[in-house]
Order: C-alpha cells, then structure tokens, then sequence
C-alpha cells in the first residue's frame, strides 16, 4: 500500500497537494451528476459503463478537492480512496469503484467485454447513492478533517522510510 502511494507521489500526474478548493469540489459534483444523467438517458451498453464509471470518479474527485488532493491517475485516485480516506468509504465502496474502472476500460477498449448485466445494474443501482454519500463527505468535511486527511497523506508517502 504505501508503495504503491509513493510511487503515485512522484509519478507525473500522480498524486500532489493543492489548495483545497471548494468551488472545484462543487463543480465536480455538477459534472458526476451529468454523468449519472447520461448513464441513465444512453442505450449503448458501454457508454452506459463509462458514465456511470465517471460518475463514480467525478463524485470521488469532488471529496479530494475539497480536501486539496490532487491527481489525474485513476488507479492512484482510488488508491487514495481505499488508503486515505478510508474514514468516510467502505471497502465495498472501494470495490466498486475499482471495479467500475475494470468495467470502463473493458466497454472502452475492448470489443468483447467481461462486464456482466449484473454489474451494469449494481452500477446503475449505487451511482446515485454514491453521489449523495460524496456530497455528505464534502459537506461535513472542516478545516480540522481536510487538516488530518492531509497529514495522513503526507504521512503515507514519505520516501525515507
């Protein structure tokens, strides 16, 4: 775990501190909620998985703005998700999301999928419930909250150790 964070903190468009910024987080919010409008509104199988995915990550992107974390690796967002904030997501919350990223990459990439019906509908199930979850972390978050989030990082990617 702390490995692969280290390795997200140095990587370029890894992980690194920003300002924590409230009207990003905000913005972040509107974008994850027209991606959960698309979700529901396409017919296409794999723009479905792909919204829903985006959903999910704009509403996670949306807590680390709040608290000034910054990074445009998926794969390490989630990370931060599972290790960082683990005070406010559950590991199943976690899953999901690591599997919603699986899925979009698959329906993205790849002609044929693996994604099952059964997970299309678990993500079309928990993307709004995610949202509101994220928009509750981000409202609740205080200066003192952002503060600890923000040391446990700096903690978590110290390379001299």
């Amino acid at each position: 775990m702390k490995h692969k964070l280290i390795w997200c903190a140095g990587a370029k468009n890894g992980i690194m501190l920003i300002e924590p910024n409230d009207d990003l987080a905000s913005a972040y919010l509107r974008k994850s909620a027209d991606a959960m409008e698309a979700m529901h509104s396409v017919a296409s199988r794999d723009w479905k998985i792909s919204a829903g995915y985006y959903s999910l990550y704009f509403s996670l992107y949306a807590v680390l703005m709040k608290t000034g974390i910054k990074s445009e690796n998926h794969v390490c967002t989630i990370g931060i998700m599972q290790h960082i904030l683990m005070d406010f997501f559950t590991q199943e919350e976690y899953e999901l999301m690591d599997r919603a990223r699986q899925a979009r990459v698959e329906s993205q990439y790849y002609t044929t999928s693996e994604v099952t019906a059964v997970f299309e509908d678990t993500l079309a199930k928990q993307v709004p419930r995610f949202l509101v979850k994220c928009q509750g972390v981000v409202d609740r978050l205080d200066t003192k909250k952002v503060r600890k989030i923000r040391n446990t990082y700096l903690e978590l990617t110290k390379r001299n150790e």
